[in-house]
């Protein structure tokens, strides 16, 4: 197998483990990507395509041809791209079939694993943030732990027929936590009561609302990229201190011991059954985040010039500054 098979694989079973995080309320998608080291190839790339996209709509309209935004679109990783969208295709139909079932009828020893994965994965902001935070960078953290534990502690709630507009809106704004980390799509279906709806639609091939949701996706995924590219290009530290805060409060949504049995509440509870059990569960998703952080920083040493390359380590002007 070539170097470049294996890449791809590699780039498709990231794509994959992004795919089964955004099925599970609480996960985030943005998270895994941060943690597998593919975090900044992914803004980067969608940023451009949404740049080309939009340079088309304008150009074509006025005779301009598409110098423009072809010049955006060969800024863009296809073969990257391409394969972290079909690994999280695929994946994400399998987990809906598959994951969707264990947490629904395992959650407090489904939810000990990702508690654990996100707990440890907090290191990668922060380490990548510079670590010497600032009064005001730590006021800003707290802020956003404060909104992701208030948003993550909203009641569930279930629409069984949505309206299309309320199909895109959601959507659009769903999407958004793809390539946030901290911030699970899958938790903004469950308190918008679009959970079910959705990937009730996903198992049955529902495409009329599968285009809709799509349609929304689209529309949330161009406005909220462009914002992302520039927050990480201009303010770089300030941008991962605030995703560290997110990833903080957003632990919440994930603590092992919760009321399950509550349709209307997810109150928080003192360790008290199966804590053994549910302690090693936790350490076992550390485990697997540190070992992945490993075998990244191998790959990256061995095999520079294939490395998923960390725009967000590298300095910016702004680092200083705060």
């Amino acid at each position: 197998m070539s170097r470049s098979t294996r890449t791809h694989l590699l780039d498709g079973l990231r794509g994959g483990l992004m795919g089964i995080a955004e099925t599970v309320p609480g996960f985030s998608g943005g998270t895994v990507a941060l943690i597998t080291g593919i975090y900044d190839r992914l803004i980067l790339s969608a940023g451009h395509t949404v740049s080309g996209l939009r340079l088309l709509a304008v150009d074509l309209p006025r005779g301009d041809g598409t110098a423009r935004s072809a010049a955006e679109f060969r800024r863009v990783d296809w073969p990257f791209i391409a394969s972290v969208l079909a690994g999280m295709a695929v994946c994400a139909v399998l987990a809906s079939k598959l994951l969707v079932p264990l947490v629904e009828n395992h959650p407090q020893q489904t939810y000990a694993v990702f508690f654990g994965l996100v707990l440890v994965s907090l290191w990668v902001p922060y380490s990548e943030s510079g670590r010497q935070w600032s009064p005001g960078l730590w006021a800003a953290a707290g802020v956003a732990a404060a909104a992701a534990f208030v948003l993550t502690g909203l009641p569930p709630s279930e629409i069984k027929d949505p309206h299309p507009l309320l199909i895109v809106a959601v959507a659009s704004v769903a999407i958004c936590a793809l390539v946030m980390p901290g911030v699970s799509g899958s938790f903004i279906l469950l308190a918008t009561g679009m959970y079910t709806a959705t990937f009730t639609a996903v198992n049955e091939r529902d495409l009329g609302y599968l285009a809709l949701f799509a349609l929304g996706a689209f529309i949330g995924l161009s406005a909220f990229v462009k914002l992302l590219q520039w927050l990480l290009e201009h303010h770089h530290r300030v941008t991962l201190v605030i995703m560290t805060g997110l990833l903080v409060g957003s632990l919440r949504a994930l603590w092992p011991w919760q009321t399950w049995d509550d349709d209307d509440s997810r109150a928080l509870l003192a360790p008290s059954s199966d804590v053994p059990i549910t302690v090693g569960l936790i350490a076992l998703g550390s485990l697997i985040v540190v070992a992945v952080l490993v075998i990244e920083r191998r790959t990256r040493a061995v095999h520079p010039a294939h490395s998923t390359g960390s725009a967000i380590s590298e300095p910016r002007a702004d680092s200083t500054r705060h």
